[in-house]
């Protein structure tokens, strides 16, 4: 699946609970100049006037008109229908608001509501993360290529969007990814988004420094008191970041045992990722328990960490070796080993969920006419 050269044009919007901010792309590339207004979050008609506004002064931009609009929203929302539900960002939104079917009224063109962790992961699996992982392996003379990929945003909330072989899997309530609500392994009786976000950060500082919580530091400032950038409680900023890390293994382990593919990082908080990374394979690689005492693998396969050079080469090598075909004179290639790898973002956040809403919008209009066929 490739839109790098599609001449269709997808109206888009980067919807927050502060700003919008509404775009066009083209081929896999923004052809507007965005347009932000504030949300009015608060105000309902305020609200719903405002994105009208914005998609229609973007519209006023393009040379020709748009095939769709396709952009990411909080939830909770009926996603595959358009429905917005109660929004604690955008609180004007109760008791469930036909956003999808408005627009599609307005525009007349089709509209897609996606959360913003789905598009950010197809968006990396059609033109980022496992493109090149791909490449990567080829190069190397690997036979080995992957289909599928969980991508997590880190940042004020924990998300992440799930592809399997070019499609993005929503679920039938439109809730497929949830991963933010697996529970903490940290804090059993609580939830991972908990221990992995901002307000996790900030929180675990503040608690192995109990000096520090008046200064509200921002994750940014902990991380360069972690990095030896700037003064502060060095050991309570690692300490921050390392249990990030160690409850984002804990959530993807759950996660890679019933989705087996490769795993994307991006967000606010990705750019952290010496500090958290090293220690969420660590996890990912741990044991765990049987009753009798005896350890297993916490996962039937082991997690590389690709943004260490030596990691990745032992990713890309795996475990091969050449057998007999038993009661033949024939022999195979086995690779023994599998695993996974983790990685940050190539194309960025932004691009990723701008891509993603572009390439979404476009297959399902590519299907819908397939059906018609």
């Amino acid at each position: 699946m490739d839109f790098s050269n599609d001449r269709r044009i997808v109206l888009t919007l980067d919807g927050g609970g502060t700003n919008f901010v509404f775009s066009a792309i083209q081929g896999n590339r923004e052809i507007a100049q965005p347009i932000t207004y504030p949300s009015n979050g608060h105000d309902l008609q305020r609200c719903l006037e405002t994105i009208v506004k914005g998609f229609r002064e973007i519209s006023q931009q393009l040379e020709t008109k748009p095939e769709a609009i396709s952009f990411a929203f909080p939830g909770p929302t009926d996603y595959p229908n358009g429905i917005i539900g109660d929004l604690e960002n955008l609180p004007g939104f109760r008791g469930g608001v036909a956003l999808g079917p408005m627009l599609e009224e307005i525009f007349q063109v089709p509209v897609f509501i996606n959360n913003d962790g789905d598009l950010f992961a197809y968006g990396e699996a059609i033109s980022g993360f496992l493109p090149m992982v791909n490449q990567m392996l080829h190069k190397a003379g690997s036979t080995r290529q992957y289909k599928n990929l969980i991508g997590i945003t880190l940042g004020t909330g924990f998300g992440a969007g799930l592809v399997r072989n070019n499609e993005l899997i929503i679920g039938d309530n439109g809730a497929a990814g949830e991963i933010w609500v697996v529970r903490s392994k940290l804090h059993p009786h609580s939830f991972s988004e908990e221990c992995v976000s901002i307000r996790a950060v900030k929180r675990v500082y503040g608690e192995h420094c109990p000096d520090c919580t008046a200064q509200d530091l921002t994750p940014k400032d902990i991380f360069e008191i972690a990095s030896g950038q700037r003064t502060g409680h060095q050991e309570a900023a690692r300490e921050a970041f390392r249990q990030m890390g160690e409850s984002i293994g804990e959530a993807l382990a759950s996660a890679l045992t019933l989705f087996d593919g490769l795993v994307v990082i991006g967000g606010g908080l990705a750019n952290a990722w010496p500090l958290f990374l090293p220690e969420t394979t660590r996890e990912l690689n741990g044991t765990i328990e049987k009753l009798d005492g005896r350890h297993v693998g916490r996962m039937e396969i082991s997690a590389f960490n690709l943004e260490d050079e030596a990691e990745t080469q032992q990713f890309i090598a795996g475990k091969v070796s050449r057998i007999k075909v038993p009661f033949s004179e024939k022999t195979v290639f086995y690779d023994a080993l599998k695993r996974t790898g983790i990685g940050i973002s190539r194309l960025g956040t932004s691009k990723a969920v701008a891509i993603g809403a572009y390439a979404f919008a476009l297959n399902e209009i590519d299907k819908n006419l397939e059906k018609l066929i």
